[in-house]
């Protein structure tokens, strides 16, 4: 389904009532899935909010996660609430996120060497806990998906599907913005004004500008993710949290027509989801101290391969365009193992930590972002004295013009138009045209953002390419020249930024192809225009 919005995009605006300070009756910190979630529950029942993010969107786990929308399989041995959480959602996300959402459906598949009581025991766990199922024969599985390995011993197919976190992300926010919210980039919550048990207001400032004010709202949600044990010690409040950083690597192409899950208990390197004309590969579980700086390893990136051809042995030989990392937040429960700690959400009311409007959302799982906003919201909307039911359930997400270009591998064009002298692509590898990047940039700016090349990336594929930016990068520059969004130097240390993110991406699989092509892009922007860029 394809629900096309209605309403224009509002343009926020604050109103100060005096010494610096805007109200409102929601602040959200934190702009992954979960906080834009929370902030079109919210204004579909009612309330005024304000998003605040002290980057841009899906800057952190709803950014590196490989985008399987889980049908609960995965789960259904290890964590049996969190299967049926993901079984539930999923098919209500389907029905009313279908615009961000290919059902691609999935196959869980064992090898030879694979334990032999968890193939056994995984038929009957999926009908305890009422996850479709269906028992294939492996010569017939091979047949639906030529790359599984013909050690292949036994296949089950689920209702697994690929979902689209940016898009998801940027269809939330624009619903919420029309209908009257409010959402600030890079802007970073500094300090709690707390008075009586409650917080009085935030203090923020803009990373751009520098500028500080004062925000006042009834009620505070803390949806930062990874981040969440930061934001409650401002508050004087302790949250066990434990990172876990999983990596991911990208295909040149797409591998399967069906998300890949390996029939045993979840581990490393043993899914494989097609997202558009790509393939992702993952993950891994690496215990971390800090969720900043995080990027893939060389072992991971061996080791991620080495297990994902057991079940697919082209992963062995196919090229590579990127390898990425997220991190799982997570909340401690006194388990060494993080494939044991739950992949179910932790939400705290810190009313007991004396803190009274101040509420924590973290954990969870992708698939079940809706959920995790809809339980936030009914906790806030008790405070507020609000009957009004979730409306999520019912409503569909509205599809917008400016979340169409984040979808890889599709032609929003109908019918086909080449690149023109009046429309040029400047995104050749993902064929992005100038139009595409216009409607972009407008929409940052009417959220109240600054475009530049990594937030045009967050809403588009420019740079996610086989190039990885080599070619894009100077030409979209450009193109924020000639518009007048860029007027000064800046673009130079914009140019940087982004050529160096990308290198995060490649400097762990570099061989074959993916070697050649980045020594091309060397040899472009270091050896050509003089950058010298920073390789960490």
């Amino acid at each position: 389904m394809n629900f096309k919005n209605q309403h224009p995009v509002k343009t926020p605006f604050l109103v100060a009532t005096g010494d610096d300070i805007v109200e409102t009756d929601v602040l959200i910190i934190g702009g992954g899935v979960t906080g834009t979630g929370i902030a079109r529950d919210l204004t579909l029942r009612g309330l005024n909010v304000i998003l605040i993010e002290k980057s841009d969107l899906n800057a952190g786990a709803s950014g590196g996660n490989h985008g399987l929308l889980h049908s609960g399989a995965r789960y259904v041995c290890s964590d049996p609430e969190a299967a049926v959480e993901c079984s539930t959602e999923s098919e209500i996300l389907k029905k009313n996120v279908g615009h961000c959402i290919e059902e691609t459906g999935g196959l869980f598949v064992a090898v030879k060497g694979d334990k032999e009581n968890y193939i056994a025991d995984f038929p009957d766990m999926c009908k305890k806990y009422g996850i479709p199922s269906e028992k294939i024969d492996p010569k017939e599985a091979r047949e639906m998906e030529p790359s599984l390995s013909d050690e292949t011993i036994a296949v089950y197919k689920v209702n697994d599907a690929s979902i689209n976190p940016f898009k998801l992300s940027i269809e939330n926010i624009n619903d919420a913005v029309s209908r009257g919210a409010c959402y600030l980039s890079h802007t970073r919550i500094e300090a709690f004004k707390i008075e009586n048990k409650a917080i009085v207001y935030a203090r923020v400032r803009n990373q751009i500008s520098g500028k500080t004010h004062k925000i006042k709202a009834k009620t505070y949600v803390n949806a930062t993710g990874a981040w969440a044990g930061s934001i409650a010690a401002m508050a004087g409040i302790h949250i066990n949290m434990v990172f876990s950083k999983g990596s991911l690597l990208v295909t040149s192409k797409r591998i399967t027509k069906r998300a890949i899950n390996r029939l045993r208990k979840p581990t490393d390197g043993d899914i494989l989801v097609p997202g558009g004309v790509v393939s992702i590969l993952g993950t891994t579980s690496v215990r971390i101290k800090s969720p900043d700086n995080i990027y893939p390893t060389v072992k991971e990136v061996d080791y991620i391969i080495s297990e994902g051809e057991k079940m697919i042995p082209e992963l062995k030989t196919c090229r590579y365009i990127r390898a990425y990392a997220g991190v799982r937040p997570l909340v401690s429960m006194g388990k060494d193992n993080d494939r044991d700690v739950s992949r179910g959400f932790t939400l705290l009311d810190h009313e007991k930590d004396q803190v009274n409007n101040l509420i924590t959302i973290t954990g969870g799982k992708l698939s079940t972002y809706r959920l995790m906003a809809e339980k936030t919201s009914d906790i806030v909307c008790k405070k507020h004295q609000v009957s009004v039911e979730c409306r999520t359930k019912m409503i569909p997400l509205p599809s917008t013009h400016s979340g169409e270009w984040s979808e890889p591998g599709v032609l929003v064009n109908d019918p086909f138009k080449p690149d023109t002298l009046e429309d040029p692509f400047l995104c050749e590898c993902e064929m992005v045209p100038a139009s595409a990047i216009n409607t972009v940039i407008d929409s940052i700016k009417k959220n109240g953002g600054k475009p530049d090349l990594s937030s045009i990336a967050l809403r588009t594929r420019i740079g996610k390419g086989p190039c990885q930016g080599a070619f894009c990068s100077m030409r979209i520059l450009s193109h924020l020249y000639a518009r007048g969004e860029i007027m000064d130097q800046t673009g130079i240390n914009d140019l940087k930024y982004f050529l160096n993110e990308r290198w995060k991406g490649e400097q762990s699989l570099l061989w074959g192809q993916a070697l050649v092509q980045s020594s091309l892009k060397e040899m472009i922007h270091c050896g050509l225009f003089g950058l010298e860029l920073v390789k960490k």
